[in-house]
């Protein structure tokens, strides 16, 4: 007998019965950037469609996407050097423009999913992720840093705080101090795997947060290296992770599958910022279709075992799917 797999194909709605992944809205977390100030919406040069707002018109666009079935929104800072020191004191200062913005966006729309990044890069006048001295990246001593600015979030009323830094130790470090002081239902969804990637960048330029010397290649992982992916899931699972992340992700589908198979917490990846200008660019160039290639790419992250997507494609596949 020969097998046709082919009538398992032959209409839309045979193919929609058998369909094996399925990406939702409900999938996915829109990053955004906050600048001081007010009126501003000032599109990223190397992210076409992709904003720096201020507060108010933030909040006008947050409204939009929630309209559109968008839940969940990360929100990270852009500092001017002036705000920026060694010791990224800004980021746990109350009144600082982030946290009095994260405080608004939950004060208007407390029904959405809130997440932060807890990193120094922002703040720092270095651009590192950590305390820098005499070159180095100090592990131990960034940590009460991290704390406070994980403290200083949660306070603002973020539901998800997401370590991005990578030093040793920080999520049971982050962990216990949000406990002690009474903020046991904030989630901490770990940065597990975060590899030295080369796909950065535009990512960097929306915050102006490159580092001023040197690279990250001494905290961030070895994009060549499988196993240290488990290493630093085991900790994280240890030290009270709710949710384990994948970043990036196009050059890490099977670094994702790696933790779905192993792990019994809900594992993100981050559909980062030169994976989405790589295809606004090919697209406006008009060597891809955007619409059906940007599905294809959310497609095959869900498929390989992400349940949770940051992608700045979050606004767009909303509006194709409504």
């Amino acid at each position: 007998m020969l097998r046709r797999p082919r009538r398992n194909r032959k209409s839309e709605a045979v193919r929609n019965l058998i369909e094996e992944t399925s990406l939702s809205v409900n999938d996915l977390i829109f990053p955004m950037f906050l600048v001081e100030g007010q009126g501003k919406k000032i599109e990223v040069d190397s992210m076409p469609g992709i904003y720096r707002f201020s507060i108010d018109t933030m909040l006008s666009e947050i409204e939009a996407c929630m309209k559109l079935g968008v839940m969940s929104f990360d929100v990270f800072p852009a500092y001017p050097e002036n705000l920026k020191d060694a010791m990224a004191s800004e980021s746990y200062n109350p009144e600082t423009f982030y946290l009095k913005g994260l405080r608004e966006i939950k004060k208007n729309f407390p029904e959405l999913c809130l997440m932060s990044d807890v990193a120094m890069d922002p703040y720092s006048s270095d651009g590192h992720d950590g305390i820098v001295k005499d070159g180095k990246i100090l592990n131990d001593e960034t940590l009460e840093v991290l704390s406070r600015m994980s403290l200083a979030q949660a306070d603002a009323g973020v539901d998800i705080i997401g370590p991005s830094d990578m030093m040793d130790g920080r999520v049971g470090f982050i962990r216990e101090a949000l406990d002690e002081h009474g903020f046991t239902d904030t989630s901490i969804m770990s940065y597990t795997a975060k590899y030295a990637s080369a796909f950065y960048g535009p990512f960097r330029d929306a915050l102006d947060s490159a580092p001023k010397f040197g690279d990250k290649k001494t905290y961030q992982m070895n994009p060549a290296n499988v196993q240290e992916a488990l290493i630093e899931a085991d900790l994280d699972m240890e030290e009270g992770a709710d949710f384990l992340m994948v970043k990036p992700a196009l050059a890490y589908l099977d670094i994702i599958k790696l933790l779905h198979d192993n792990y019994p917490l809900p594992i993100a990846a981050y559909n980062v910022s030169g994976e989405y200008s790589m295809l606004k660019a090919s697209a406006q160039k008009g060597w891809l279709e955007n619409d059906r290639a940007m599905v294809e790419m959310l497609t095959s992250i869900k498929r390989s075992g992400a349940k949770i997507i940051l992608t700045y494609f979050a606004k767009e596949f909303a509006i194709l799917k409504s």
